[in-house]
């Protein structure tokens, strides 16, 4: 067993001071501490906030130590049956996979923090919090008397965020024979009947979807900021989200409330049991490289707001008001025209969660999303109604996690073209291994479920007529998308101008005021780049560019058409 021991003298300082006694490998021991956290395909490289390794005997002896990689070190052990480390870890980060320490809480992700000896990830452990008597404690881990909280691995370990506060409100329901706890840091006047009635809802039409939930006790973990913020991360019995500002959260935000809390439920059959067979079992060492990162995200990303249109949670309109969303990003995107989304999996730990290159890639979130739902539609019309992705990820469930299998490339295929067809062989190699475009695809597979893919040019001239998309900057806008071809592009604007003005009409906060004030004139702008002055002429093309996309209701659909869509919402 590993005994770890967690002390917070000095929170301002923002340093998590560990203590953990080791049982020795021999002559030798060598302790790492995790390059990544699951759930975030890309290496975090946790040990930069590392201050102060030491390892000592039990009788406080220093004992050597080399740093052998960027996140392990060997510790010349010698004839020690026991031996101590400590060190301080910098948590200053607060978001949904950080840790995070002030003088209100500590919040911890230990998979961020927790060394572990190489090669042990299956050994016991134990964590002693010396914390203030008046924090409670938030987290999956069971509680044994004195503040110390037991795993049965490292691996649980390393999956089983806590949260300790003052601030923290709880309250529980029943789904299956699973106890759900809603935790809220930071958060006052929560509107607990409201709130339990939409999770209980969306929690109890996912279970009645797989028959069972994978463990008997979760916890959504939410961490509310004054700020704007949305983020959330999976693990096997919790789930943490930040989300803000606080003053919106039943108000504005909450359907973001309400969708990331499904997303990141639904992992836990999708992601924390249903696991790509690179990821069976997660390597916290190396890149855990894989091709399904649509099946990890954009399967969950789908059905996770689709589980609140099937729970009555959330209304036709305001399902497709987030479909919509989905395909304006796949639209603006041109990098569908470059990489797959298969690649685009591979490549999440090489820039999988920034903008990247331009046009280079594309997101396993939302092409994942858009190929998960033409898959769900897919399924129903080959089986007449009977079934559809629903049933698909339920066999994957029952045939590989409960099997204690990892999924390949080769499984997901080949039951995906057992239950609907040859033509899913089609689907994978042009669409998710191939780069052809989504509109055909997309267009058929919402007209079988009565719904029509609509679109026009954007209403705003920035957009439709000069081809960039822009955000403000004080009064000025700088530029942060350009169509190709358009008079933008063929006009040499760049990524980061700062456009400040409109034939020397300075902008005031105005771009698209401006361009359709000179709508039939030559446009010239005037930008800011690296310092200069520049002066960009536009010519006239005479067609739309950047263009809205929304998804709406038949009139008049069909008979097959409505049963499809009964079987596909309900």
């Amino acid at each position: 067993m590993t005994l770890y021991s967690l002390s917070i003298s000095s929170p301002n300082q923002q340093y998590v001071q560990f203590s953990v006694i080791f049982e020795s490998q021999g002559e030798q021991t060598t302790i790492c501490l995790s390059k990544w956290r699951p759930g975030r395909y890309e290496l975090g490289n946790f040990a930069k906030n590392v201050k102060r390794f030491r390892a000592f005997s039990m009788d406080g002896k220093p004992l050597k130590l080399d740093k052998i990689d960027s996140s392990s070190w060997r510790v010349e052990t010698e004839s020690e049956k026991q031996f101590k480390v400590e060190y301080a870890y910098y948590a200053a980060e607060l978001n949904a996979g950080s840790t995070f320490l002030n003088s209100e809480q500590l919040y911890v992700n230990p998979v961020n923090c927790f060394v572990y000896r190489a090669g042990e990830e299956n050994e016991s452990c134990e964590v002693k919090l010396n914390i203030p008597e008046n924090w409670k404690i938030a987290g999956s881990m069971p509680e044994k008397e004195g503040r110390m909280l037991t795993a049965e691995s490292f691996h649980e370990l390393a999956d089983s965020p806590f949260i300790c506060s003052a601030n923290l409100d709880v309250q529980t329901y029943v789904s299956g024979e699973t106890t759900f706890y809603v935790w809220f840091n930071n958060l006052k006047n929560i509107p607990w009947e409201r709130v339990i009635h939409d999770f209980k809802a969306f929690t109890d039409r996912q279970i009645q979807s797989f028959i069972e939930f994978p463990v008997k006790e979760y916890h959504f973990l939410n961490q509310i900021v004054p700020y704007k913020a949305y983020h959330g991360v999976e693990h096997q019995k919790s789930t943490v989200i930040l989300l803000g500002p606080t003053y919106d959260i039943f108000e504005g935000v909450y359907d973001d409330l309400l969708g990331v809390s499904s997303h990141e439920l639904y992992h836990t059959w999708n992601v924390k049991a249903i696991r790509p067979i690179e990821m069976f079992p997660y390597r916290y060492q190396e890149e855990n490289y894989s091709k399904l990162g649509y099946l990890c995200e954009g399967v969950t990303t789908y059905m996770g707001d689709l589980y609140l249109l099937k729970s009555g949670v959330f209304s036709l309109k305001e399902y497709l008001r987030e479909m919509n969303a989905q395909l304006q990003k796949h639209f603006d995107n041109f990098g569908r025209f470059n990489y797959s989304v298969a690649d685009s999996s591979w490549d999440t730990w090489l820039d999988g969660y920034t903008p990247g290159t331009p046009g280079r890639k594309v997101s396993i979130y939302t092409e994942g999303c858009l190929l998960a739902f033409v898959m769900d539609v897919r399924l129903l019309s080959h089986s007449n109604g009977k079934y559809g992705l629903e049933e698909f990820m339920k066999r994957l469930y029952f045939n590989f996690a409960l099997a204690g299998k990892g999924v390949s490339e080769e499984d997901f295929r080949s039951l995906l073209v057992e239950m609907g067809g040859e033509s899913m062989n089609e689907l994978l190699d042009n669409y998710v291994y191939g780069t052809s475009p989504f509109e055909s695809i997309l267009t058929d597979a919402f007209e079988q479920i009565g719904l029509e893919l609509c679109h026009e040019p954007s209403r705003k001239y920035s957009h439709s007529r000069i081809g960039i998309k822009t955000l403000p900057h004080g009064s000025n806008h700088v530029v942060k998308a350009i169509y190709p071809g358009s008079p933008a592009d063929i006009g040499g604007v760049m990524l980061e101008d700062e456009i400040v003005a409109v034939n020397q009409h300075a902008l005031n906060g105005e771009l698209d005021g401006w361009l359709n004030y000179f709508d039939n004139d030559q446009k010239v702008l005037n930008v800011m780049r690296g310092g200069a002055l520049k002066e960009l002429h536009l010519p006239e093309v005479q067609r739309p560019f950047f263009v809205e996309y929304r998804v709406e209701i038949l009139e008049t659909p069909n008979h097959l058409q409505q049963k499809l869509f009964d079987h596909w919402k309900s």
